[in-house]
Formats: structure tokens, sequence, C-alpha cells
């Protein structure tokens, strides 16, 4: 029998908000252990929370970026459960009322566009962290009441692959709305995976396990493509699949037992006594509104309209909002769209990538870059040489017109001074002169390569050809 997968995510992102959720505390990534704290966010008895008003404006302003429904009353609850890093005994979250609900996001997965629904966005506060070291175990509560959002999907996700793409495009959008950073590997973006499998065709939901806390989007992949794998040889071999929580372990790219699933009524969700509800006016979402900033998509098709670049070109520059920052800081220095995006995409791009150097710390500046493309532009160097100058520029941080002086490189445009060379090569190549003359006109190419072997690659390569085929003849 024939199986298929039926995915959805729960997903976490943090807010990038200078203060934590209900105290005062900064948030602040690698601070010493336990120093972010206070008595609110280490639950101390008397206590009371008080709402971070610009963390519901950024779930407010992600809720209208995945075209969410937003309500203009929703409630916190107690989420309670006990573990170390969770001072209070409980978190406080959002359950019955959540801030935003019914939304979606559209992907595109070889070729093919998916539309994958959003059941729900709640704010909540985030745990504490617990850093095991052999036998002992630490508790660092700084993260411990850093803002929230949990982003829960409806299985509409059908592959491994999907799933991926998923979360890169909503990272992505997290981005460009700018309520997070959304980094991984910060835990700034973490995801919990249910997955179920069916027979194929079926409506009929099989039972689902949840990989908890996957750090990465390739391990998000190949935490379902085992999972999948291992549901179908259980079921196939005539087992069933036991609702439970699994870890993924990437040094092994196998999932792993930890507890039986919990179901919501374990948690004893109840109304927080100590926070209202959460209400606003219909026209602080109509303000927000007003000031979104351009979304992935709409930047793409920017990109196509206003500077003729095509589907792949205006997709690759908008799919990491750096990279599209770097592009129009470029632009907006030379009006070159078409001949920047070529030069960032194959040649620094591929450079810095050789050198394992990330865009944000690249020796060229999106100005640096420009100002490159503008001495190709005014013949001033040639392409190749632009080549070897754009190395340059990105070992020793250097800018290009300093490296072209410095090295003698700017192109001979001298037409007198081209001829003499143009002369002299074809004089050293009869035979291939006299070939060219009786009709082998793909010789122009071998004359041309020596003119420029002889000029160190300097001479103007029109003027080169324009004279070749003048002598030539």
């Amino acid at each position: 029998m024939e199986y298929e997968a039926v995915i959805g995510l729960e997903i976490h992102v943090q807010m990038d908000t200078r203060t934590k959720m209900f105290c005062s505390c900064p948030v602040e990534f690698g601070a010493e252990p336990n120093t972010n704290v206070c008595p609110v966010c280490l639950g101390m008895p008397g206590s009371l929370p008080v709402i971070n008003k610009k963390a519901v404006e950024f779930a407010i302003r992600a809720s209208l970026a995945l075209n969410c429904t937003v309500h203009t009353e929703s409630v916190f609850a107690r989420k309670n459960y006990f573990y170390p890093d969770l001072p209070k005994g409980y978190q406080i979250s959002q359950y019955e009322k959540p801030i935003a609900t019914d939304g979606y996001l559209d992907i595109e997965v070889e070729g093919q566009k998916r539309r994958i629904r959003i059941r729900r966005l709640h704010i909540e506060e985030d745990a504490g962290k617990n850093i095991h070291e052999g036998s002992k175990s630490y508790v660092d509560l700084n993260r411990a009441g850093t803002p929230l959002m949990e982003i829960v999907t409806e299985p509409d996700i059908s592959s491994p692959e999907e799933a991926r793409v998923f979360l890169e495009t909503l990272r992505n959008i997290m981005r460009y709305a700018g309520v997070s950073k959304a980094d991984m590997e910060k835990g700034q973006l973490r995801c919990d995976i249910n997955v179920s499998i069916r027979p194929k065709g079926s409506d009929k939901l099989g039972t689902r396990t949840e990989v908890k806390n996957v750090n990465s989007f390739r391990f998000v992949q190949k935490a379902l493509e085992y999972e999948i794998e291992r549901q179908v040889k259980l079921v196939s071999e005539g087992g069933e699949v036991v609702q439970e929580t699994r870890t993924f372990d990437p040094s092994t790219g196998k999932t792993y037992t930890m507890r039986s699933k919990e179901e919501a009524e374990d948690y004893r969700y109840f109304p927080d006594p100590d926070l209202l509800p959460l209400v606003f006016e219909q026209s602080w979402i109509e303000e927000i509104k007003e000031t979104m900033p351009e979304l992935p998509h709409q930047r793409t098709e920017r990109y196509i309209k206003e500077y003729g670049l095509s589907e792949y070109e205006a997709k690759v520059l908008t799919d990491n909002k750096e990279l599209g920052d770097f592009f129009e800081r470029s632009v907006k220095a030379l009006n070159e769209p078409k001949t920047i995006a070529n030069w960032l995409l194959n040649d620094l791009l591929g450079l810095l990538n050789e050198r394992q150097i990330p865009l944000e710390e690249s020796p060229v500046s999106p100005e640096g870059l420009a100002e490159l493309v503008k001495l190709i532009k005014e013949s001033v160097i040639s392409t190749k040489i632009g080549k070897e100058v754009i190395k340059e520029m990105v070992e020793t941080g250097k800018g290009a017109s300093q490296i072209v002086e410095e090295k003698g490189l700017k192109q001979i445009t001298d037409e007198s001074a081209i001829k003499g060379i143009v002369q002299e090569v074809v004089s050293r190549f009869p035979e291939e002169a006299e070939r060219y003359k009786q009709g082998e006109e793909k010789l122009i190419g071998f004359f041309v390569g020596q003119v420029m072997k002889a000029t160190k690659g300097k001479a103007n390569p029109k003027l080169v050809n324009q004279l070749l085929r003048e002598i030539l003849k």
C-alpha cells in the first residue's frame, strides 16, 4: 500500500523587542547567566506581570503579514507544567482566545504553488534554558519571559521539502516585517513537527507523533524524512504508530522517543488572574497596517517591474532581506540594476561563499560594488580585468579605483597604440590570417585572444575586434 504524509508545524518566533514580555528586563543573547532577571521573570511571590505593548504590536504586524484575522480581544492563560527552567511553575500563553486566527502563507516548491493555512498565532513568554555538562545540569533564566509568537499551521504540508520551504519563507517574512531576526542558531526560531501517515487518497488522519525543538531547516527536512519512513515501515509490518513526543538526533539522522504526548487538558489551562483580557481598538490594527513594510513577494514583483530583472534574479535577491538591501544600496549609488545584480549574484556572492564570509561582513560594500560596475561601464577597465579587481577587493578590502590605479589596470583605449599591437599580432600569424581571409571567420576569436594576451587584458575588446577586422581584410 502507498502512504502519504500529513504534516503540521508549530513554530516559536522570538520577537525582537528590547525588553521581556511582562517585565522591563533586557532581552540580550549571550549575556552572563542569570543577570537579566527580576522578581517578575523569576516568579517571586507578589510580583505582577505588565504587558509589553511593543510585543503586541509586533504580533499584530506578523499576523497581518501572514494574512490572519486579528482579534481586538484576546485572553492570556496559564499553561501549567513543571520543569526546572520554568520558575513560576506555569507559562503565560494564550489558549481559547488567541490574538489572531485563520491566516495562510503561499509557498512554491518545484515550480508548484501551495497554500498552507495558519490556524492561529498567539503570544506567550519563553522559558529559561537548561545547560547540561556531564552529570551536572544548570539553569539560566535570562531567556525566561522573552516575548514569543507561536504560529500553528493546519496539517496542509505533505512533504519534508514543503516543510523546509514553508519555514524558510516564514523566516523571511518575519525579517521583512521587522518583528524578529528569526536566527535559528540563537534560538530565535524553533520548530515542533507533528506528522502522521495515511493511505494515499484517504481523508482520515493517522496517529501523529511530535518531534520537538528542531533547530535548523535542513534538520526539519531530515527529521521528517526519517520519521515518515519509520512510520511507513512500522505500519507495513503490522505495527501501530503510538502518539508520543520524539526528539531528533542530527548525528544519527534518527528520531527517538522522549515521552508520551501531552494533550491540552494535561496543562490545565485557565485565564491568568493577574492579567485582564487584552483589548485594543480596530483603529490600532489599521494604523499598523498602514505602516507595514514591503514584504518579499511585493519586493520581487517590484524588482521585475521596476528594474527589469528576471523572475529568478528577483527571487534570489529577495529571498534574503540583507541581500536585497545590499542590492538596493548599490543601485542607489549607480542606476545599473541589471549589471549590478549580475555582478552581485555571479561574482561577489561566489567569492564570499568560497571564503565563508557572510554578506554582512563583506569587505566589498554596496557602494564599492557600484564603483566597480561604473569603471567597467565607462570603459576604464574591461569585464575581464573587473573579475580580477573584485577578487582583490574581497581579499584586501580596497576600493576598485585604488586597485586599478595601484596595479596599472586601466584599459588601453588609444586607437593608434592598439592598432600597432594588432598589426604585430597579425604579422606573427600569417597562416591564420590567410585562413581568415579564405572565410574561416571564427579565427577572429584566436586573434582577439592573442591581442588581449599581449596587452595583459587591458586593450578595449570592442576596439580590438574592430581593428582586427579592418586589418585582416
